[in-house]
């Protein structure tokens, strides 16, 4: 899951029209006309980059000439070669040397030379392979696999022979979140682990040599990997403290003593922006300065702050969806991937001491007539004003009158962020205005707008997509005609929606949504149960006055509005439960609606085709609910 101060993004300046600023017109050389086909299977640009240890070249993971996988790319100054393919894989790892480089393939690891050849296999087809670690000296590879039941570090050497398991029990078999981390001497692994308690993330350490284990961390809930420090004295990490709220994109940066057993926060004026466990963390050269990722009003930017507390700064100041955060050995060069409303995901350099962030590739395709979206906020029910992003669609240039969507993002408490949003592009091209809104409890606006929504989800935060459609209906562009989507958080919105604000939307399409949070807990997977513990503040039988407040299922009478719900069939973080659930009720209720399930897929698709289905009826349904776009009388 924008602003006219940075309208446009590039570096030149356009007009901006009421409509916005169009990007990438029908009839520009290269560009390919946005359907849900190209849309889907496209590629989305770089999906992750790593810089080598020197800083000359990155391990990026796209959809290239040769197919998806890794390329290699060089980072340098004026250089244009064109990425060059390495492997057909994923999660790749540099060798501390540059020679090398670690990835994924099927079920088992590989490492190629980086200068090319044919890749060796490291294991044999293990369960669950991923995160692969190179150790200091290069010769052992550190990685995850489920073959013991549980999320496990295993040690594999490089010259052969079988894997040793490292660690028992670290972390539940359906959490495959965080990387193993070597210390500088190669003695221990940092990572992270519920093994203390299920509800717990802690920072544990185990020794190389003897597999001994012992906790760390404490008081804090990790959402990234711990990183050491260059002189192997402390180690640092997103998080939250436990007896806090979950905030999620709001975490701390924690520094720990691993001889002492410390544990401390940085002191700074902002916060580190996790994205749900996709983020890191790393240190300077010299260990005295950590970078972190913080988002603000849906717009990314790299930061750094002195390691012992003080004034957190920016390092770049150009916005758009952000992520796979990285650095050069001494971190001489910092990089991340980024995406704007006009481009798809590209990797970035910028060096240490400054200056403007370079884009180095060209791996995303170009869709045509994409619109620059307008940042507008809106006055919600209680007097807050609620951040949205507008989209507006060919017709409205036309003088023309068109339907309006509502889009309420997942996460729940994280934010519809300022990059490459397709189906938003897609819909508006299909003649839909569409706002795309940043309610309350969501992250990029401090905590106090988070804390919002604690033990109150889905109630006075389902009337902010209320409001919205109350604003949209006083445009002069939009015919009277409003409906509401979203996935995940956003399907549980969405339908939350019509039933606390019912009468405000025209139709409504909820995906793979919880209807009843309390009836399907049993069969969420380890994140999604914490997510809901915390918000609701305990479990079901502890809090059941909390969760009948964000129960929907109980509250399907009250809806007034045709409904379109899809939901995958193994979906285990919004349990498919609550699809067959909601099916029942609302035939029950006599309630006017459509259904339609996916077998095989889970909370994220895997199938191209299914996507693309979901989002073809998804249109389908607005379209002969809503109308279309008309001109005004």
């Amino acid at each position: 899951m924008t602003h006219l101060r940075r309208a446009c993004t590039g570096m030149a300046l356009c007009a901006v029209a009421a409509t916005g600023c169009a990007k990438g017109s029908a009839g520009e050389s290269g560009a390919t006309q946005l359907t849900l086909q190209t849309l889907f299977s496209s590629g989305r640009g770089v999906t992750s980059a790593r810089l080598s240890p020197d800083g000359t070249g990155a391990a990026i993971e796209a959809r290239g000439p040769r197919g998806p996988g890794v390329y290699l790319v060089d980072v340098g100054e004026g250089k244009a070669a064109a990425p060059r393919f390495l492997a057909g894989g994923r999660q790749a790892a540099w060798a501390p040397g540059g020679d090398r480089v670690a990835f994924v393939s099927g079920s088992r690891l590989w490492v190629v030379a980086a200068d090319g050849g044919e890749p060796s296999a490291v294991t044999d087809s293990m369960p669950g392979v991923r995160s692969p670690a190179f150790s200091p000296d290069g010769s052992t590879l550190a990685f995850y696999s489920t073959a013991s039941g549980s999320q496990d570090i295993w040690l594999a050497k490089l010259e052969g022979g079988a894997p040793r398991q490292l660690t028992r029990k670290a972390m539940s078999e359906d959490d495959p979140r965080f990387t193993p981390s070597w210390s500088p001497d190669g003695g221990t692994i940092a990572y992270v682990s519920n093994q203390a308690d299920y509800w717990s993330d802690d920072v544990w350490l185990v020794d190389i040599s003897s597999g001994k284990t012992r906790q760390l961390s404490h008081a804090l809930m990790a959402s990234s990997t711990p990183v050491w420090s260059p002189d192997g004295r402390e180690v640092a990490l997103m998080g939250t403290a436990k007896n806090e709220y979950w905030y999620q994109d709001l975490a701390y940066l924690y520094v720990l003593d691993p001889s002492g057993g410390g544990e401390r926060t940085v002191d700074m004026q902002v916060w580190a922006s996790d994205d749900e466990f996709h983020n890191d963390i790393f240190w300077s050269g010299d260990g005295s300065r950590i970078y972190f990722p913080y988002m603000q009003r849906g717009d990314y930017d790299l930061w750094s702050v002195p390691a012992a507390g003080g004034v957190a700064t920016r390092v770049t100041n150009v916005g758009g969806a952000m992520r796979s955060f990285d650095a050069s050995e001494g971190a001489s060069l910092l990089s991340f991937v980024r995406s704007t409303p006009d481009s798809g995901s590209e990797l970035y350099v910028v060096p240490q001491v400054g200056g403007t962030p370079r884009r180095v590739t060209h791996e995303s395709p170009r869709f045509s007539d994409l619109v620059e979206p307008r940042e507008v906020s809106f006055r919600s029910w209680d007097g807050l004003y609620i951040q949205g992003f507008l989209y507006l669609p060919p017709g409205v240039q036309k003088g023309e009158a068109c339907p309006a969507l509502v889009q309420v993002h997942g996460g729940g408490t994280n934010s519809y962020l300022h990059g490459e949003n397709l189906i938003e592009q897609y819909l508006a091209q299909q003649g839909f205005v569409v706002l795309a809104i940043n309610y309350r409890g969501g992250s990029g606006f401090g905590r106090k707008f988070q804390d919002l929504a604690i033990e109150d989800w889905l109630n006075g935060q389902a009337k902010d997509p209320g409001a919205a459609a109350d604003y949209l209906r006083t445009l002069s562009f939009v015919n009277g005609k409003v409906g509401i989507y979203g996935g995940s958080y956003g399907g549980m919105q969405s339908m939350a929606a019509i039933t606390r604000t019912p009468g405000k939307f025209d139709a409504a399409v909820p995906m793979r949504g919880i209807y009843s949070e309390a009836l399907t807990y049993p069969y969420q997977d380890r994140l999604g149960k914490i997510f809901t513990k915390t918000g609701h503040g305990g479990l079901p039988d502890q809090r059941p006055d909390i969760y009948e407040k964000t129960n929907t299922l109980d509250r399907f009478d009250r809806i007034q509005t045709p409904l379109l719900i899809m939901h995958g069939e193994a979906d285990h973080r919004a349990p498919f439960e609550n699809y067959k659930l909601a099916v029942e009720k609302l035939k029950q209720l006599g309630k006017p609606f459509e259904a339609h399930s996916y077998p095989g897929e889970g909370h994220g698709f895997h199938k191209i085709e299914d996507y693309v289905d979901m989002y073809g009826r998804l249109t389908k349904f607005f379209e002969e609910h809503l109308g279309r776009c008309a001109a005004t009388s």
